[in-house]
């Protein structure tokens, strides 16, 4: 890893770096390495039996226009790592019509479990955002990822009226690509709120579960799916890719039922070994 800022004096603040590493030590995942440039911040690490825990944290009140944050995060042979975020991300309209960045990368080794759960992004009116996002998983590695998106702040009636927003999530298991996901919203006035559309729907995420049985992915996928209708106000799509990657999207019109979704997506990650600790609060869907 590299540890060196080489950043300009008028960077600072805009322009940051994240990097961890996770090993297995003595039957426990520790923080190996850390580094950050602020206002990127390495959290306090929480350790559990089997499992190290994260928030990832930031100084910023959230993103503007200009800011270009980089996350390179990386789990050796056997590690469990779960990561949160501390709360919802806001893009903040600019002065300047300039675009914020995030690149993110994961590397998850052999026998590794990466699970990640992140509070909804909220674009604000005039917002700019490209965030791109690679997964690259190892043969046995095993992921649970879910990301949530609003239309904008909602509670306040600011739906759809941000600039732009590039999104790119890449999966790579053992050097093949095995999910892609890549789209670009730009509103520009137009009405996203159609029926087949976005509708009435402000939340939006999708969750993708990686395992290394694909009969049990199976399994999930039909249970998964059912619990899901009974969910009211809520819109969503499972499938199986590949035998072993559950993919699932969510559109919701409130926060209750996209977080009721999201604990029900959760829970499949009980059936997997180790066990994950459930001393940190789980994903928040919020209503500013």
């Amino acid at each position: 890893m590299s540890v060196r800022d080489d950043r300009t004096a008028r960077d600072v603040g805009r322009r940051a770096r994240l990097e961890l590493l996770f090993t297995r030590r003595n039957g426990r995942t520790v923080l190996e390495r850390g580094y950050a440039e602020p206002p990127l911040r390495v959290g306090r690490e929480l350790k559990g039996r089997e499992t190290a825990r994260m928030i990832l944290a930031t100084s910023s009140p959230g993103l503007f226009g200009g800011d270009r944050f980089e996350q390179r995060i990386a789990l050796g042979p056997g590690a469990c790592v779960d990561l949160r975020s501390q709360s919802a991300l806001q893009l903040h309209p600019s002065v300047e019509p300039a675009l914020a960045t995030i690149q993110s990368a994961f590397t998850v080794g052999e026998g590794a479990m990466l699970r990640c759960e992140w509070d909804p992004l909220i674009p604000f009116a005039d917002g700019r955002l490209d965030q791109r996002i690679s997964i690259d998983l190892a043969l046995r590695a095993r992921l649970l990822w879910s990301d949530a998106l609003m239309c904008g702040r909602h509670a306040r009636g600011e739906r759809w009226q941000f600039a732009s927003l590039a999104h790119e999530l890449k999966v790579v298991r053992d050097g093949a690509l095995q999910y892609l996901e890549r789209y670009r919203i730009e509103p520009g006035g137009g009405r996203f709120d159609r029926p087949w559309m976005a509708g009435e729907a402000a939340y939006f995420g999708t969750t993708l579960a990686a395992d290394t049985d694909g009969a049990r992915t199976e399994r999930a996928g039909e249970r998964l799916q059912a619990e899901l209708r009974c969910i009211s106000g809520l819109e969503s799509g499972v499938d199986v890719v590949g035998g072993t990657l559950l993919v699932v999207r969510l559109m919701a019109v409130s926060g209750v039922a996209f977080r009721q979704a999201r604990a029900a997506i959760a829970g499949l990650a009980a059936s997997w070994e180790p066990k994950p600790d459930r001393s940190m609060p789980g994903p928040t869907a919020l209503n500013p």
